[in-house]
């Protein structure tokens, strides 16, 4: 397992729970964009060439923005983030303002996979990154894993 200290001083709940290094760093794609396997743009509501926002959604830092730009792959929200079989969920992260701050994916095994910003991917227990930086999760969205990989979109 592959641990960097470096990631447990900005996410200090890291130390205490499993996590592990996934990927190297990037600069291609952000938590948000990587919630919902994608590695080749960054998912932000700002105007602006460099950033991707569905159309249709309002460009605001919100998490109903959020929510509503999820939606548009077929997630719904749910209210707990216990595995269920035939489902994907994505974890909301918001912070003490509610506005949102990061996104994780969780996988089949369970555990949650985050694109951390410019740095790495990681896997990782849902509240390894609650605390300052990210916040807590505010909102938990699901989706039949079927339609992921059925109605993919590709842009």
């Amino acid at each position: 397992m592959y641990r960097r200290p470096e990631l447990e001083i900005k996410w200090p709940n890291l130390s205490r729970t499993d996590y592990q290094v996934t990927s190297p760093k990037s600069e291609e794609y952000n938590c948000f964009a990587w919630a919902v396997e994608e590695d080749d743009r960054w998912w932000q509501p700002i105007p602006g060439e460099q950033f991707y926002w569905p159309d249709g959604v309002p460009q605001e830092e919100t998490l109903e923005a959020y929510i509503q730009a999820y939606q548009t792959l077929g997630y719904e929200p749910d209210d707990n983030e216990i595995l269920e079989t035939g489902y994907q969920k994505i974890a909301i992260y918001v912070d003490s303002n509610g506005i949102p701050t990061h996104a994780a994916r969780q996988l089949p095994n369970g555990k949650w996979t985050s694109k951390l910003g410019w740095l790495e991917d990681i896997e990782h227990e849902l509240d390894g990154l609650t605390g300052d930086r990210y916040g807590v999760v505010g909102q938990i969205l699901k989706r039949p894993i079927e339609f992921s990989s059925a109605n993919t979109i590709d842009e």
